[in-house]
């Protein structure tokens, strides 16, 4: 942890300042947190949703922060399971399949107002689809958030080597799908 993280999260811990250095922790970490959410939901009503959460449950666990990691790879960690377990949710809800979840996702973005991209965008977002659920994590983490693979190892449990791989394939398969359609 840097020595400005530490400082932070000490005065997380203290009821005394922790509301203003959770007003700081916002600003800070808000914005990379709703896009890593929304690389998975898509929807910006949902990412919001679920970067509500995010906050109320690193707020509520902060005590147990033992700065064995950077404090925005624990963070980072609790908003990606938030989402996916959102995910699951929304997917029993409606009784269908993670797949056909994900193919349902797609198909809105395109109403989606929030959704900037434009057709190259939309079909790389087909194609992410198409990937297993970590390698889609991996290929977001790395390609949209520019994340050391160090980092997105921290978040996510799996050694540097596997993350590797795990981008070759993915990207290997986006180009495979981009060259069909």
């Amino acid at each position: 942890m840097t020595p400005s993280e530490e400082k932070l999260v000490q005065r997380l811990q203290d009821p005394g300042s922790r509301n203003e250095a959770f007003r700081e922790l916002l600003q800070l970490y808000q914005e990379r947190l709703y896009w890593q959410i929304r690389s998975i939901v898509k929807n910006h009503e949902d990412a919001d949703d679920v970067l509500q959460n995010t906050f109320i449950k690193v707020f509520r666990n902060i005590e147990k922060f033992k700065g064995e990691s950077q404090l925005f790879s624990w963070m980072y960690r609790i908003a990606t399971n938030e989402a996916l377990t959102f995910l699951s949710k929304k997917a029993k809800k409606q009784k269908i399949n993670s797949e056909e979840l994900q193919e349902q996702i797609i198909g809105n973005l395109e109403s989606d107002v929030y959704f900037e991209g434009n057709e190259i965008q939309l079909k790389l977002q087909k194609a992410i689809a198409t990937l297993p659920e970590k390698q889609q994590q991996v290929f977001n983490m790395k390609y949209f958030q520019e994340l050391k693979y160090k980092e997105i190892s921290d978040i996510l449990g799996t050694s540097e080597g596997a993350l590797k791989a795990s981008y070759h394939i993915a990207t290997k398969k986006i180009k495979g799908f981009l060259k069909e359609g």
